[in-house]
């Protein structure tokens, strides 16, 4: 006998749900436009003016500067050289770790073996900054390539693990229930309500290890790197270019926010919030 199991049954939008005005929207980007807008007008005043309260913003680059250090920038090879770089890093060890770090929160949150063996060991591991992994990763591999790899890795494993995790105890046990009694096994249930059941969850914690996988690698690549936007950032300090170090820094948020951005969407679409 053939038993058809469903997935746990989420809200979704349907042809009939209302969508939001057009003119609602418009003013929602309106005002993320002027907030932008706005600081950088607070910036250039308090900048040309050589302003001083407490802060010394006599010492920072005006926004034209800047603009004008980005414009010279964007006709340099080598910019785009170090971004390329950068989410080269990025992605290789944002998808290693999405792949473990959903993995392994599964197998702590379904097994109790697992859970006593592995839970305490990534309770120690955890609290320790990635960055502060810099020299254990100068150790243990070859090139700088691969230790940076392994830093983005550590930085974005922890919170997916932890949120995969907490999404899966969440998950009510009467939906495994059911489609036991209906004659699923192990794998039945890990397919059609744990997974779906978790998503919403696991995506929560992509979206935080990418923004955390960032920060680390811009980190390492100042530290250890040759090429990336965090050694270039680093490399325009050290030689007294301002307006360099704040295009890079301008770049970097530009990214994460992107990467994050992709990140968010692909779960909205995944779990079916359009």
């Amino acid at each position: 006998m053939t038993t058809t199991l469903a997935a746990p049954a989420r809200e979704t939008r349907t042809e009939s749900s209302p969508k939001r005005p057009a003119g609602r929207q418009a003013s929602r980007w309106l005002i993320r436009a002027a907030s932008l807008v706005t600081a950088l007008l607070i910036w250039q005043w308090l900048t040309a003016t050589d302003a001083t309260l407490w802060i010394r913003f006599d010492r920072l680059p005006t926004p034209v500067e800047v603009a004008g250090q980005l414009g010279l920038l964007l006709r340099d090879p080598l910019y785009y050289l170090d971004i390329a770089q950068s989410l080269v890093r990025i992605l290789t060890g944002f998808a290693l770790a999405a792949v473990a770090g959903i993995a392994a929160g599964i197998a702590v949150a379904r097994s109790r073996l697992l859970s006593d063996l592995l839970q305490p060991l990534f309770e120690v591991v955890r609290p320790i900054p990635a960055i502060a992994l810099v020299p254990v990763a100068i150790l243990l591999f070859p090139e700088n390539e691969q230790g940076i790899v392994f830093i983005t890795f550590t930085a974005a494993f922890f919170p997916i693990l932890v949120s995969t995790r907490h999404a899966v105890r969440a998950l009510p046990t009467v939906w495994e229930d059911a489609v036991r009694t209906m004659g699923g096994g192990r794998w039945r249930v890990l397919l059609s309500v744990v997974l779906p059941g978790a998503l919403p969850g696991v995506f929560g914690g992509l979206s935080v290890g990418m923004g955390v996988a960032w920060i680390c690698v811009i980190s390492a690549e100042m530290i250890s790197g040759d090429y990336g936007v965090g050694y270039r950032t680093w490399h325009a300090y050290t030689i007294v270019d301002y307006p360099a170090v704040l295009v890079g820094m301008i770049t970097i948020g530009v990214l994460g926010f992107a990467t994050a951005g992709a990140v968010e969407l692909l779960g909205r679409r995944v779990v079916g919030d359009r």
